[in-house]
């Protein structure tokens, strides 16, 4: 076995031995996304020897499915695939009963910010049209299921962080509703991190954010007009092994693999500006599992460390793991303006303390970590 997979399964291991097994065993668990990278990771845990849930996946139908995230687990006895469509609601209807669920994770989504603003129709059709028939499939099913709806940090949109910051947004967008808090002195209260009462703001967000923030108002609405037992998280950035190629931590750690095997010497990013708060996937997970078990019905979690970083100093983490550990030297950075995109918001950092005390969530998965196996997951790839 290589040191990339053996480091890969230790990490995951040790994830699953946190699980409540006997909540999980024998659960029957209807995964919509489960071939995408939250989806892989959420089957792979539960579907363990250790936690031995049966798993079965929605599969949009096409001809040829991209089943490279869970082709490793395809052999396992409790995992079934079948083929279904969320803007198609007999087939949804039929999943629920075929798979006798008692839980649904709603993981399918458009979630690719700069997709979104390139196409809004397909965000929104996606996002927040498959999240309502999902809905009401569950509200036509004659079954006790609970719902986990995977929100998004983009739904806060816009975070003020002092009274200059206001007034810089005020002039670049006019007006900004909600207006934030202000203190005695009518300075303004920073709202980072973000808490789960913070406001949810359309300015500043993308149409992904905004997709997402109406999901997850149509899954309350669902709470409080039909009694569905619905469970909201909202994570901020998780990342890990599988993360699709576009998003900011596999565009780093795929071009470091890249100059690590084939002597590359530049990588071309976007914003470095940007404050991000990341997370290891398997965190995610146990936050996804924790919810359905003591989270609130209709009610929110922030999943996040609390900590935020630049995109800058990201890039510097994994420059340094790689001269560390591959003895990588004079990588630089190059300016890609096509990765820049027409709203990005400048700072997320995530408050998770609800999370901790309500589920007994937290995230221990170090990013050094993560960063390190990311970067042999694309060696793998490559080799």
């Amino acid at each position: 076995m290589s040191k990339q997979l053996t480091l890969q399964n230790e990490t995951t291991i040790d994830a699953i031995n946190r699980v409540n097994a006997n909540y999980w065993k024998d659960k029957n668990v209807l995964i919509t996304g489960i071939t995408g990278f939250v989806g892989s990771w959420l089957t792979e845990i539960l579907s363990s020897s250790t936690v031995d849930a049966n798993i079965c996946g929605l599969l949009r139908r096409q001809s040829n499915p991209n089943l490279r995230n869970i082709q490793h687990l395809l052999d396992r006895k409790n995992i079934k695939l079948i083929k279904g469509d969320l803007q198609d609601m007999g087939s949804l209807v039929n999943a629920i009963k075929e798979s006798e669920a008692d839980v649904i994770y709603h993981l399918a989504a458009q979630s690719f910010v700069p997709h979104s603003f390139a196409s809004p129709i397909d965000t929104y059709s996606t996002n927040v049209t498959g999240t309502l028939n999902v809905l009401e499939a569950l509200r036509l099913t004659p079954r006790d299921v609970a719902l986990h709806y995977a929100g998004s940090s983009e739904e806060y949109g816009l975070v003020i962080q002092n009274t200059d910051h206001y007034k810089a947004m005020l002039s670049k967008y006019n007006i900004i509703l909600p207006v934030p808090d202000f203190d005695d002195n009518d300075n303004v209260i920073n709202e980072a991190p973000v808490k789960e009462t913070n406001p949810l703001r359309t300015v500043g967000t993308s149409p992904y954010g905004s997709s997402k923030r109406q999901a997850e108002d149509a899954c309350r609405t669902y709470v409080s007009c039909y009694g569905l037992d619905v469970h909201i998280t909202r994570a901020f950035n998780h990342t890990g092994p599988r993360r699709g190629n576009e998003f900011v931590t596999s565009e780093i750690t795929r071009q470091i693999a890249q100059g690590i095997k084939e002597n590359h010497k530049n990588i071309t990013l976007g914003n470095l500006d940007s404050i991000r708060d990341f997370t290891d996937v398997r965190d995610t997970v146990m936050g996804y599992l924790a919810v359905i078990e003591k989270g609130a019905k209709g009610d929110v979690y922030n999943l996040a460390s609390g900590k935020g970083i630049t995109i800058a100093e990201l890039l510097e983490i994994s420059l340094n793991i790689a001269r560390e550990y591959y003895k990588v030297e004079d990588m630089s950075y190059q300016l890609d303006k096509s990765r820049l995109r027409p709203t990005d918001l400048p700072v997320l950092i995530g408050d998770a303390s609800k999370a901790r005390e309500k589920l007994n969530w937290d995230n221990y998965i170090p990013l050094n970590r993560t960063i390190i196996e990311m970067i042999q997951y694309h060696l793998s790839l490559m080799s």
